[in-house]
């Protein structure tokens, strides 16, 4: 009788450990629902959505504190991916926020350019290169067509110029479905 109690104890004793150690070696950081949101929004960090950037609109959305609908340059493929993520209905993108664009890259004309910095400053993913009173550059590669370097330019030397698609840049676009109407008409004479 002993022996059972002893094995029994030996054996939570062990499973104990086995599980404080997996709690401690697998600890999920952060939530998994924000993380797949956030790889669902187009990381412009343009603050469209009203929120400083793409991870805390995604924080946002997890917490019911925002809707699916306020991205613009996701546009309505983003709206769908979000409603199909969260299981909710598919809501048009809201206008209220912008509406949606071409996915395009700032250019700067470098013969008007006064190298003023604001363009540095108003650039929240870095793609401006250049220094006070130097030419600037954009670094395309970078750039997510945010379009927040335009407003603080003092001379209008930069535009935003439209990606054509090609196959490194072509993404999936989602399905549109027209749901017509059941007929009316029964069917009658069926045999089984």
């Amino acid at each position: 009788m002993l022996t059972a109690i002893y094995v029994m104890l030996g054996l939570a004793l062990v499973l104990g450990i086995l599980l404080g150690y997996s709690a401690l070696k697998f600890k999920v950081e952060g939530d998994p629902l924000v993380a797949r949101i956030d790889a669902i929004l187009p990381q412009t960090q343009c603050g469209q959505c009203g929120f400083p950037g793409c991870k805390p609109y995604a924080t946002a959305i997890a917490a019911g504190e925002a809707d699916i609908n306020q991205c613009p340059p996701g546009g309505d493929a983003g709206a769908r991916a979000l409603a199909d993520l969260m299981g909710v209905e598919y809501k048009p993108l809201n206008a209220e926020h912008g509406i949606p664009k071409p996915k395009s890259v700032a250019l700067i004309d470098e013969n008007t350019c006064i190298g003023c910095t604001l363009c540095i400053q108003a650039c929240p993913v870095d793609a401006i290169l250049g220094a006070a009173k130097h030419m600037h550059t954009i670094i395309a590669i970078e750039c997510t067509g945010c379009e927040l370097c335009l407003a603080p330019c003092p001379v209008d030397c930069i535009t935003m110029e439209p990606i054509a698609e090609s196959p490194d840049n072509w993404k999936w676009r989602y399905p549109v479905f027209e749901i017509k109407p059941a007929a009316t008409n029964t069917l009658i004479g069926i045999r089984h």
